[in-house]
């Protein structure tokens, strides 16, 4: 056996964390930073193409967990590729691109779009608190070339630290970063003691608290059967509220989007398939193009929606998924060039990527997606009783939440058992 070393970056840390707002009126905290004012708007591009690699990733996922909770943050993994990117070369720099779906844009292009969406998704209402944060971690010793560092302390508001990964506080350290990020909801992430051939972690967090534009009522809460993915069920709380909501009627599913905050840019939305069809036959339509016919098509509606509570966590290694969507090559000791981020030898690859997830959802708040209608008509009027609807999830179901001024998912998950925790 060669006694040759082999270094790599493991890898990538991501971490998405959903927090319904326990109290009113938080701002977006968690940096001592300065950050630019936001920018006016952002490549349509980029968004298109996080959005469609965050769903080829959920589809990818949902191999393994037919039957679990599953949560994602496509906000999260594409911007921890992207800053990971920063570093690629060769094949491995086509191949991540192709991955993340933005063929036809140039690296400087990429990196001022992911700017720009950092910068407009920072601080999007009085009573909503949205923390996006980058850190790259880098052993000490070890030299990195200066403009990789640069173009992810510019255009990703990276913090850049170097430590002492043989140091027995190591692995506290950088946890300590991600549980300041997260409010602390994710504990830890880095084992102890770290692998001597690590060399560098790049670490996305997202951290949302968001309060419901209405919140639920309390007193309106009730148990109700909810029926399980192999045919039981079991009596789970409901929240139920009444009102005008954006509401889609599918094929073989019906759609409502629930808004938070006071000027109601970022909302959930529900995806609950029909009592005769299955979450499976809803993700056989989940795809880039529909998703967006789909986030174009919801009008307005009086209705009536009933929303478990539910509260669960959500961990997986990325690297299957990551191979499987067309970046095997990132993850070889033979073939990967990352010689953007020093030279070769020795050759870095990409160890692991590795995804962290907290939801909880209550009468208080959640997240949501929001979308606007392209759909134009010569008059509005008020919906007649007849066409009011009921939409009670009590039943597994999708959902997604996304930021209406700039289009971003920033998390989709499915419930297959609100209690599952």
């Amino acid at each position: 056996m060669s006694k040759k070393r082999k270094i790599y970056l493991w890898g990538l840390l991501l971490v998405a964390v959903l927090l319904p707002a326990a109290a009113a009126g938080c701002g977006a905290g968690g940096s001592e930073r300065a950050y630019a004012e936001p920018a006016a708007h952002v490549d349509g591009r980029l968004v298109g193409g996080n959005n469609a690699f965050g769903i080829n990733l959920f589809q990818a996922l949902l191999g393994g967990e037919p039957d679990q909770n599953i949560l994602i943050s496509p906000a999260s993994v594409s911007a921890a590729l992207a800053m990971t990117y920063n570093g690629a070369a060769g094949e491995t720099e086509t191949a991540m691109i192709e991955t993340l779906q933005l063929q036809g844009m140039t690296r400087e292009e990429i990196n001022g779009a992911f700017a720009d969406l950092l910068s407009i998704l920072r601080n999007p209402d009085p009573r909503v608190e949205l923390v996006l944060a980058n850190s790259l971690w880098m052993r000490s010793g070890v030299d990195f070339h200066e403009d990789f560092q640069q173009r992810n302390r510019d255009y990703f508001q990276a913090e850049l630290k170097e430590l002492d990964f043989n140091a027995p506080e190591a692995a506290k350290t950088i946890n300590g970063w991600v549980r300041k990020q997260t409010r602390g909801k994710i504990d830890e992430i880095v084992e102890a003691p770290i692998d001597p051939d690590t060399v560098m972690f790049l670490i996305n967090a997202i951290y949302f608290n968001g309060a419901w534009t209405k919140e639920f009522d309390p007193d309106a809460t009730r148990e109700i059967p909810f029926t399980l993915p192999g045919g039981g069920s079991k009596e789970h709380p409901v929240m139920f509220r009444e009102g005008e909501f954006s509401y889609l009627e599918g094929d073989g599913f019906a759609a409502a989007r629930l808004p938070y905050g006071e000027n109601e840019r970022i909302g959930m939305y529900i995806f609950l398939p029909d009592r005769e069809s299955s979450l499976a036959d809803f993700y056989g339509q989940l795809d880039a193009a529909n998703w967006a016919r789909w986030m174009s098509s919801f009008q307005l509606r009086e209705g009536e929606i009933g929303l478990p509570r539910f509260k669960y966590e959500y961990e997986a290694t990325l690297n299957e998924g990551l191979k499987a969507l067309g970046m095997a090559i990132a993850f070889s000791a033979e073939e990967a060039d990352f010689s953007g981020m020093r030279p070769i030898p020795p050759r870095l690859y990409i160890s692991a990527v590795k995804h962290k997830t907290f939801i909880e959802v209550n009468e208080a708040g959640t997240e949501a997606a929001a979308a606007t209608s392209t759909e134009v008509k010569v008059t509005s009027l008020l919906p007649s009783d007849e066409d009011n609807f009921t939409l009670i999830v009590d039943r597994p179901f999708f959902f997604s939440i996304v930021d209406d001024q700039t289009g971003a998912l920033l998390f989709m998950g499915s419930v297959a058992d609100p209690g599952q925790e």
